[in-house]
């Protein structure tokens, strides 16, 4: 059925590659995904002289909190940019073999966030707790061995983002998975974030946060 799916997208997207002027990449011109039940396509603006007039025109927030985030983050967690998250939301979220995070808190995401995104704010990887902790291991995947280890050969493969190259959030949930166990390889991040997004004129959705399934 998915093979029938994507040979149905592909087959679309050539009948109407030639009426889009702003492509992904040369060859591609969008791709469509289903986002918590609704069919969305992933594409650019098509009006060239788009211009951002939100929030996230901003140049400029106070630092700290809101300091440039550097490009490697941590030894093993990989950084990607929009066309490597892009395949990852086709490849892999849609087929249910990773997590794409928005780790900002809920009323953001709830406001704005990138298709294919579950809520999982950076405030839940900071509580101390090991309940707490077990509870968001076997959202991802993971799965507790009798010794009190975990077993991440299942555990799903991630990507992080939040706001932007300024903000921090993403970059705390990592290094607290990381911190409490969660392997590094199976992390990506998205260091660009939501403002980077939408710099390239991306399609974005707005609904209210989905939990990830426990």
């Amino acid at each position: 059925m998915k093979k029938l799916t994507f040979a149905l997208i592909f087959s679309a997207l050539a009948l109407n590659a030639e009426n889009v002027v702003v492509k992904l990449t040369k060859d591609i011109p969008y791709m469509k995904i289903n986002d918590s039940g609704v069919n969305v396509t992933i594409k650019r603006i098509q009006e060239t002289d788009n211009r951002l007039t939100d929030d996230f025109a901003k140049t400029s927030r106070v630092c700290p909190p809101h300091c440039i985030q550097p490009i490697k983050l941590k030894n093993g967690v990989k950084t990607i940019g929009e066309l490597e998250l892009i395949d990852f939301i086709k490849n892999k979220v849609y087929k249910n073999k990773g997590i794409l995070v928005d780790a900002r808190l809920k009323k953001f995401f709830e406001l704005e966030t990138i298709p294919g995104a579950i809520n999982i704010p950076f405030t839940i990887s900071e509580v101390n707790s090991k309940t707490i902790t077990e509870k968001l291991f076997k959202a991802l995947g993971a799965r507790p061995k009798g010794d009190g280890s975990w077993d991440f050969s299942e555990a799903k493969d991630l990507v992080v983002f939040c706001g932007g190259l300024w903000c921090g959030t993403s970059a705390k949930f990592i290094n607290n998975l990381v911190s409490k166990g969660y392997p590094p390889e199976k992390i990506l991040w998205y260091r660009d974030g939501l403002q980077g997004w939408k710099l390239l004129g991306l399609t974005t959705v707005v609904h209210k946060a989905i939990e990830a399934k426990k």
